[in-house]
């Protein structure tokens, strides 16, 4: 029998109790808990990555998790207030911290083990993350990843928001997967709505969202040789990066395709994008044909960071990284995209060089996308009612599966809540560093292209 992959897993506050959602792969089970005394039995003994969520659960509304081995705060930090931030009842835009208490990371011991902290604060412009590692040496024994210092609050601002006015908010989650988040969002306005999509529209949806892909992908293609001492191939796919966000922004009107998901396809010029993808796809050829005759690359990229396929499922891991150990998991493997071109690309080692293949591998499957999803101008009817249920949706963003979910409840949002793949990511992390040393930490992390900000909503 398939063991069952976990999706999500998050807490609804209802008028007389607590609901608790978990969403699997083939079904979606429901509990309901007492308001008073909230007990939530965890599943984290079968399913590892249901640390996170449970953890998060119980900071965000005082559900005490029971049976669980991780009971330290996740989103709530040092000082953060003894609060829930997500309960009907909490109101307050102004809180007051409290007296430092200390967090307890998860450390190895032993003679000569000692411990090696990296963050929050980073030289590089990016979000805070701390990385807390066990060492014997440069040998990595373990790595606990801690994030959530920008608690942004965005769930809880987005409820009483109407679909329409909470678009802007939902598009600036995450900048890197900006026109997934937008598609996921449009997926539930058609589903709450008698919206009818136009198929013109919806091959220009999917053209912007593999030109996001290919965006990241080439950025991650230069930033893996970067980590490994070969700074002219971050120069290079840079380049070629940017000149795609250009390509976005001529069609979109914004850098990061800001604004680009809606009811319309305006006019564009068909033979220049023809054009583009075929000089972008010569570059890339001549890229890869550069990089993988560079041999002491290959040496710092293979057998470096691996993630079995036993691993990779049962963590339930999604994107590159699940798809790269082996694992056939992308949510465009639907007969839409199938008939546009769309192949399922895996690779099997799951390490750091079958993530650099992997991604080579997806952005010539992009660009023969895009070139099948251009066609003409469309235009649709604006929905202004939408119906009060309960909507999920599923997009294959550039860092993998994103999954979203909203009730609307009088017109208005109730409970939103959203679920990038970084957040099963990340957890499974620290198990690409078993037996490899700590200067290759960076090059791991960047094969493994994972957001902070999508993570920490």
């Amino acid at each position: 029998m398939r063991a069952q992959r976990l999706i999500a897993r998050f807490a609804i506050e209802n008028s007389d109790n607590f609901e608790i959602v978990t969403v699997f792969d083939d079904e979606i089970q429901r509990e309901m808990l007492d308001k008073d005394e909230p007990i939530l039995k965890s599943i984290s003994s079968k399913y590892t990555i249901a640390t996170w969520f449970e953890r998060k659960i119980k900071d965000d509304f005082g559900i005490k998790i029971e049976g669980a081995y991780d009971n330290r705060p996740l989103v709530h930090h040092e000082r953060f207030p003894n609060i829930y931030p997500m309960r009907k009842e909490f109101v307050e835009k102004d809180i007051e911290f409290r007296e430092f208490k200390p967090y307890k990371y998860e450390t190895v011991g032993g003679e000569g083990v000692f411990e090696v902290a990296v963050g929050p604060i980073h030289a590089g412009i990016i979000e805070p993350g701390h990385f807390h590692f066990s060492q014997e040496g440069e040998r990595m024994l373990h790595l606990e990843v801690r994030h959530f210092y920008t608690y942004r609050g965005i769930e809880k601002t987005l409820e009483g928001k109407n679909l329409l006015e909470a678009k802007e908010i939902i598009e600036r989650i995450s900048g890197n997967e900006s026109i997934a988040y937008q598609l996921a969002w449009f997926d539930i306005v058609k589903q709450a709505s008698d919206l009818k999509y136009d198929e013109k529209l919806k091959k220009y949806h999917c053209l912007l969202l593999e030109l996001e892909r290919i965006i990241h992908h080439l950025t991650d293609m230069g930033f893996m040789p970067n980590d490994a001492g070969f700074g002219a191939a971050l120069s290079f796919a840079s380049k070629l990066s940017e000149d795609t966000r250009v390509l976005l922004q001529e069609l979109s009107g914004h850098r990061f395709g800001f604004g680009s998901v809606g009811f319309e396809v305006k006019k564009y010029d068909k033979q220049k994008i023809l054009n583009f993808l075929n000089t972008l796809e010569k570059k890339v050829r001549w890229f890869e044909d550069w990089i993988i005759d560079i041999p002491s690359l290959w040496d710092r990229f293979d057998f470096t960071g691996i993630l079995s396929k036993q691993k990779a499922k049962s963590y339930c891991v999604l994107g590159v990284i699940a798809r790269s150990s082996g694992e056939k998991i992308d949510a465009r493997n639907n007969e839409f995209y199938k008939k546009h071109g769309f192949v399922l690309q895996n690779e099997l080692v799951g390490d750091v060089a079958s993530r650099f293949k992997l991604r080579i591998k997806e952005i010539y499957n992009s660009i023969g996308l895009i070139r099948n999803f251009i066609d003409g101008f469309t235009k649709i009817e604006k929905p202004i009612k939408f119906d009060d249920a309960e909507y999920m949706s599923y997009v294959e963003s550039s860092i993998g599966e994103l999954f979203m979910f909203i009730k609307l409840k009088n017109g208005k949002i109730d409970r939103f809540y959203t679920r990038d793949a970084s957040f099963i990511n990340w957890q499974a992390l620290y198990l690409m560093m078993e037996k490899d040393i700590i200067a290759d930490f960076p090059l791991i992390n960047k094969s493994c292209d994972l957001s902070y900000a999508g993570n920490d909503l």
